[in-house]
């Protein structure tokens, strides 16, 4: 963010949550020169580009032009609430002076103050393109059949959408989201917060819903294994829409689930809807130059190959050497697998293991360094033969990669 936007974006939060409308702190700058032309790939953005480019008009004290710029917006999205307190607002301006952003007094109702804070989030959205030509700094790499993956950072309210090309990730677009009106790391039923992990979207739910819901719900699979591990509670986390009268939702509003407005959960339909898609849902994510490659991916591929090639040759003390101590898996501890894998290798059988499909995500998890890695496992022996999907945590120790969880999907 240039220091210029940086400048104005301070300013137009202050005119929003702290005093009075004015253009005081940006009227040096040219209106012009100062609007950014964001390269939006979706047509859905429009509402928030005319909502922000209303909010910069009243900060250069062009009521009208912002007047007539928020009509243009709620013609084609009259449930925009936050669109309409602005004009509201504007209205007032033509008998007396504009005071606070959606209150004449310096004490706004919640319904304002959650405004206020949708307000600030598009905002600072809006005046940054820093992250388009970025990824997250967190290993993402997909498999061949993972076209598209999505991650929420949701100190920002945003989701992010990346196609997966020739083994790169490219932006795609990036949306506006409501997530727990209690915030993140969600523990238990009913705690109205969203968890925080690497998750899957499953297809959208045939049932009819509420009109709550809005038009589409997409289940994620919360709790997760690592959920299940920590003793975390509750179920229902979705990726859904707004209720018909609403457009969009203040950033901490829902009980739990990702919401996306109704237009915006249509245009990542055709995502969600094929299943399985990767979501990552992060606090405070970090940035990276596009085409970057980790370290972590090359030591995760080196962790992975080995922990094979020692499974293949039958060396247990090796194999048993890639897990935790602290590995758990379905009510089986370290101990108990140890004990299973030394008699079940005690005579050497000949084996025949291949893996394909392979994909890992970092897990977003404050405590440990965490990765995700799932790929099909196709077994062979002169006992056994089977093919399954695997996953497995592995988990940074004393600077090396340590499988902590491993079971079928």
């Amino acid at each position: 963010m240039t220091v210029v936007n940086k400048a104005l974006t301070y300013a137009l939060l202050a005119a929003i949550t702290l005093v009075p409308w004015s253009a005081t702190a940006v009227n040096r700058y040219s209106l012009g020169n100062l609007l950014p032309k964001p390269r939006l790939t979706h047509a859905v953005n429009l509402a928030e580009n005319l909502l922000v480019k209303s909010l910069l008009e009243i900060t250069q004290g062009k009521n009208q032009q912002a007047l007539d710029t928020i009509n243009q917006l709620l013609k084609t999205t009259p449930n925009f609430k936050l669109a309409h307190l602005v004009r509201g607002d504007l209205l007032m301006a033509q008998g007396k002076y504009l005071q606070a952003f959606g209150s004449s007094d310096s004490n706004p109702s919640e319904a304002v103050k959650d405004l206020q804070d949708e307000a600030r989030m598009r905002i600072e959205r809006y005046l940054s393109n820093q992250n388009l030509d970025r990824q997250p700094d967190l290993l993402i790499a997909p498999n061949a059949q993972q076209n598209h993956v999505i991650v929420i950072d949701t100190d920002k309210s945003r989701l992010y959408v990346y196609k997966h090309e020739q083994s790169r990730l490219n932006y795609v677009a990036d949306y506006y989201v409501t997530v727990g009106k209690n915030g993140i790391d969600k523990q238990i039923e009913g705690d109205k917060r969203t968890p925080i992990g690497v998750y899957f979207a499953g297809t959208k739910l045939s049932q009819k819903l509420p009109d709550f819901y809005g038009d589409a719900a997409y289940p994620l699979n919360y709790p997760n294994e690592w959920d299940s591990q920590h003793n975390r509670k509750g179920s229902g986390i979705w990726i859904h829409g707004t209720p018909s009268s609403t457009y969009s939702r203040p950033p901490r509003a829902s009980d739990g689930c990702v919401v996306l407005t109704n237009p915006d959960l249509k245009a990542l339909s055709p995502i969600l809807q094929a299943g399985k898609t990767p979501v990552i849902i992060a606090n405070r994510l970090q940035w990276l130059d596009a085409g970057n490659t980790t370290e972590e991916k090359e030591a995760m591929t080196a962790a992975l190959d080995q922990w094979l090639e020692d499974w293949r040759a039958q060396d247990t003390s090796k194999y048993l050497s890639h897990y935790s101590r602290n590995f758990s898996s379905k009510g089986i501890n370290y101990q108990q697998w140890s004990e299973h894998k030394q008699r079940v290798q005690a005579n050497k059988p000949d084996i025949d293991i291949a893996l394909s499909g392979i994909s890992m995500f970092a897990y977003p998890d404050a405590e440990k360094k965490l990765v995700v890695v799932d790929f099909t496992q196709d077994f062979k022996s002169s006992h056994l033969s089977n093919k399954m999907q695997k996953r497995q945590y592995w988990v940074l120790e004393n600077n090396t990669w340590k499988i902590i969880y491993e079971g079928a999907v």
